[in-house]
């Protein structure tokens, strides 16, 4: 439950199993391994995940493209380009999109580590921009259980986009205590996931 929910979006099943094999981990977890821009668009509306992986070149064309911009309008997720193509059209149509990272196949275990926790940060950075954290005594009047001290400490990190390793480390505590803070704020807040998370805090300041 702490960990990172992925969406791979890849029409080649070869593909799809060698990302879903290296990812699930203490850090990364696959909510869901679709090969069509329509299955693609149902899990995002059904399954939100924290962080989507899009192939460009499906089936049919570009349609990890048109992923993108339904995900820039409807979801405000960070997504990450894994494709084999890096010609100058492709990375324009790429780059309109504002993707937070872009692998080009083969890729590695270690690149594609690198490249979502960069996507996490730096998807954390423009959200800070747009939207700072509340103060905890802002957020616990809205709810009926408190968040504690600690788990806003924890919650701070998820707005940060720190996983759940990277929260360890800066925190000096294991793991297994990040994962169980985290899961006591996801139970505080009623939801699933880290972007569920940050949805809800948001929604919770509107009110």
């Amino acid at each position: 439950m702490s960990e990172v929910n992925v969406l791979i979006v890849e029409d080649e099943p070869m593909v799809a199993e060698d990302i879903a094999e290296a990812l699930n981990n203490i850090d990364f977890k696959v909510s869901a391994v679709v090969y069509t821009e329509k299955a693609a668009l149902e899990e995002l509306l059904q399954n939100t995940p924290d962080i989507a992986i899009l192939d460009i070149n499906l089936k049919n064309g570009k349609e990890g493209i048109q992923i993108a911009e339904e995900i820039n309008r409807r979801f405000h997720i960070p997504f990450v380009y894994l494709t084999a193509y890096s010609d100058k059209q492709t990375l324009e149509m790429a780059q309109h999109t504002q993707p937070a990272g872009y692998l080009v196949k083969p890729f590695t275990e270690k690149n594609l580590f690198a490249t979502l926790q960069l996507a996490l940060l730096n998807h954390g950075r423009r959200l800070k921009d747009n939207f700072s954290l509340p103060a905890l005594d802002k957020i616990n009047i809205k709810l009926t259980a408190p968040i504690s001290d600690r788990e806003y400490e924890l919650l701070a990190k998820i707005f940060e986009g720190l996983t759940t390793k990277q929260m360890a480390e800066q925190l000096f505590i294991a793991a297994s205590t990040v994962k169980t803070h985290i899961r006591n704020i996801y139970l505080k807040l009623d939801v699933i996931n880290r972007s569920g998370a940050i949805a809800r805090i948001r929604e919770l300041m509107l009110r």
